[in-house]
């Protein structure tokens, strides 16, 4: 290597060793074990059950309002922020302005997964994952 090159890699690996001991134990202490279930689940647009929640699974816990019912209906279900497949031919009909936003581990994955109302597929997606996600009547009865 040049010593241009290992200049700026000792810059970088420098910068990083900084950024890290900068964090302190506080930090260390919120890695998640490998395998450790961890959800932030964030909702706006639903009224009283805006809000962010952390949930915990194994044993069921965090802020969740209804932990032990989310935990058990997480692993009743195969792929749970699986998206819409592209191409699925979905109603047009708008459950509304409800959007949430799910975080962390499941099952030794990452997940970001994003929720909406916007058409029946999505409302079918969000009322699956209910009460991981609050219940909400989508008006189509």
């Amino acid at each position: 290597m040049s010593r241009r090159t290992l200049a700026s890699l000792a810059l970088v690996t420098a910068s990083v060793a900084a950024a890290f001991s900068a964090s302190g134990p506080a930090a260390a202490r919120s890695v998640e074990a490998p395998g450790a279930d961890r959800l932030v689940i964030s909702v706006s647009g639903a009224g009283e059950a805006d809000g962010t929640f952390e949930l915990t699974c194994a044993p069921a816990g965090g802020t969740h309002p209804r932990a032990g019912d989310a935990c058990g209906r997480l692993a009743e279900l195969d792929a749970p922020f699986a998206s819409v497949e592209e191409g699925t031919v979905c109603t047009f009909l708008y459950g509304g302005p409800a959007t949430a936003r799910v975080t962390g581990q499941w099952r030794g994955e990452r997940v970001d997964a994003e929720f909406n109302r916007d058409n029946g597929c999505e409302i079918s997606r969000w009322d699956r994952l209910v009460p991981v996600l609050p219940g909400l009547d989508s008006g189509t009865a």
